[in-house]
Parts: structure tokens; C-alpha cells; sequence
């Protein structure tokens, strides 16, 4: 998949759209993780990764060969520059939102297993000699995707 232009300049253009809309997508993705709301998201999954995969397409051809865009005018081609600075900061915003939505979604894991574990320690005798019995072995725990 690949932009289809004439010219740097149409190719500026596209690629500078194609920021907006991904920077766009991306931060809606990141404004529902901090909200703990990630299934607000679900509908826009195939867009921004099909989004996303031609912004990568796009850009690396660019790195490679500079001579695509370097015929733009200076003014498009700094507007580009300041929506992928736009794109980069909510990139890192998205990355400490899902960093953040792992780490309780680990504990949670965590605080379930331990209890279930506490649950499974039993004693084996009534009385002051009373003893408890080592835990089970671990067992898997299976988690539904759409929860």
C-alpha cells in the first residue's frame, strides 16, 4: 500500500493528512485507556493499523530517499515537521496510558492468583499443633478477551 501522487509537494500534503488523521486516532485510543475505557476503541482497530502501516510504508520510503519530498515547498513541508511532532508527543502519551493500563491489569492478575492460592492453603489438624498444608501447584488461569 502506497500513497498515490504526482509530485513532493501532493506528497507532503498526503502524508501531513495522514499524520492528522493517525495523531487523531491514536489519541482517541489514549484518552479512552486513561479513562479505563478501552472498548470505547474496538471499532477503530483495523483503521488506525491499516493508518499506521502506510505511515510506516510512507515514511521509511521518505527516509530512503529525501529527494520525495525535498522539492515541496518549505511551508508545507514544515507544516509536516510540526503535525509529526504533534504525532510523536501522543504516541508517547498512548505508550504511558497502555504502560499504565498494564501495570494495574498485572497487579489484578497478581492480587487474583495470590488469593486464590490463600484459598487453596487449608490446615490438616484441629488444635495448638495445627499445621497447614503446603499450596498446590500453580494452576493456569484463562482470561476472557472480551472482558
Amino acid at each position: 500500500m502506497a500513497l498515490s501522487v504526482h509530485d513532493a509537494s501532493e506528497r507532503v500534503e498526503q502524508m501531513t493528512i495522514l499524520t492528522e488523521r493517525l495523531t487523531a486516532l491514536i489519541a482517541r485510543e489514549a484518552q479512552a485507556f486513561e479513562q479505563h475505557r478501552p472498548q470505547d476503541v474496538a471499532g477503530q482497530i483495523e483503521e488506525t493499523a491499516r493508518l499506521a502501516n502506510l505511515y510506516r510504508h510512507e515514511s521509511a520510503r521518505v527516509r530512503a530517499d529525501p529527494g520525495l519530498v525535498a522539492a515541496a515547498p518549505a511551508n508545507l513541508r514544515a507544516r509536516l515537521m510540526r503535525v509529526t511532532e504533534a504525532f510523536d508527543a501522543v504516541l508517547a502519551r498512548q505508550g504511558r496510558a497502555l504502560a499504565a493500563a498494564k501495570t494495574v491489569t498485572e497487579g489484578l492478575v497478581r492480587a487474583i492468583a495470590d488469593e486464590i492460592t490463600a484459598q487453596r492453603t487449608s490446615t490438616s489438624s484441629y488444635g495448638p499443633g495445627a499445621e497447614t498444608s503446603a499450596p498446590h501447584a500453580a494452576m493456569a488461569i484463562t482470561l476472557n478477551r472480551r472482558a
